[in-house]
């Protein structure tokens, strides 16, 4: 049993990880053997920088292929009939007003793995993530970011 932290992702998520590993797995492997092949083709693997860069390559897709593989094994899915939709918690959209510039905001708080700041899925583990878990509506958190302090009102939460 390995002693990774679990990883709280949604079905969606897991699966989206799965396709990846696959792809990793099968055509990504595939097309740095050939790479790695032709390069070897091409003579003395003492001074050859495309047999070099390959290997290089190879080397990163097999961590990316473990850390993955680490991912899927410790992955608990989220339940979502089971979360208290009252606070913000995992899977939680919370719309949130900027009291500075008075600007609203929608984010859908995942796990790290799923985050994507251009379709509003903010990681649980980044400061506004953190900053909004277990808020309530109502609530205001103060949250630091790289542009300095921000006050954050939670005006709404939904599934």
């Amino acid at each position: 049993m390995s002693s990774e932290k679990p990883v709280y992702l949604t079905a969606e998520g897991l699966q989206r990880l799965k396709d990846e590993l696959q792809f990793m797995r099968t055509k990504e492997r595939a097309r740095i053997a050939d790479a790695i092949a032709e390069a070897r083709a091409q003579g003395d693997l003492s001074e050859n920088a495309e047999y070099d860069a390959a290997k290089e390559e190879q080397g990163l897709l097999e961590a990316r292929i473990a850390k993955a593989e680490t991912t899927i094994a410790s992955a608990r899915l989220v339940d979502e009939s089971k979360v208290d939709s009252s606070k913000a918690f995992i899977l939680s959209s919370v719309k949130v007003k900027n009291l500075k510039t008075d600007s609203e905001q929608l984010y859908t708080l995942v796990s790290p793995e799923e985050a994507d700041l251009a379709s509003g899925k903010i990681s649980i583990k980044s400061p506004i993530g953190r900053g909004l878990l277990g808020k309530a509506v109502g609530d205001v958190v103060e949250v630091s970011v790289p542009a300095g302090v921000v006050e954050l009102e939670v005006v709404e939460i939904s599934r």
